[in-house]
């Protein structure tokens, strides 16, 4: 492996390139993890960062949250049963969302900030 280097002024700085393995779908758990990582775990993410396999790190947790939402949402649903929509939709709207307020906290306690 041959470095070459650039000059600015009296230095000499190694010219380096990070090259990403694969461009993936990061949405709202990937860009949480990679902030969480940043301000948490500075040595851990300038690491991937430069090996170039933060983005594939990012899409792994990203899925599993995912995956893991699409589990526990029929679940909290058997257990806390929606009211009818056709009677009151309001009411089915706000229990829907309290079902996934709570099932967004526990992956985000489980994956997320783990």
């Amino acid at each position: 492996m041959k470095i070459t280097y650039h000059r600015k002024g009296d230095y000499l700085f190694p010219n380096l390139t990070v090259t990403e393995e694969e461009s993936a779908v990061i949405s709202k758990y990937g860009m949480l993890w990679k902030a969480y990582l940043r301000e948490n775990h500075p040595s851990w993410y300038t690491s991937m960062t430069l090996t170039g396999k933060l983005n594939r790190h990012l899409a792994e947790v990203e899925t599993s949250a995912q995956e893991m939402m699409e589990i526990l949402m029929p679940k909290l649903l058997q257990k806390y049963p929606a009211p009818d929509k056709s009677k009151d939709q309001l009411k089915w709207v706000a229990h829907m969302n309290n079902l996934t307020a709570m099932a967004e906290e526990i992956v985000l306690t489980e994956v997320v900030y783990n």
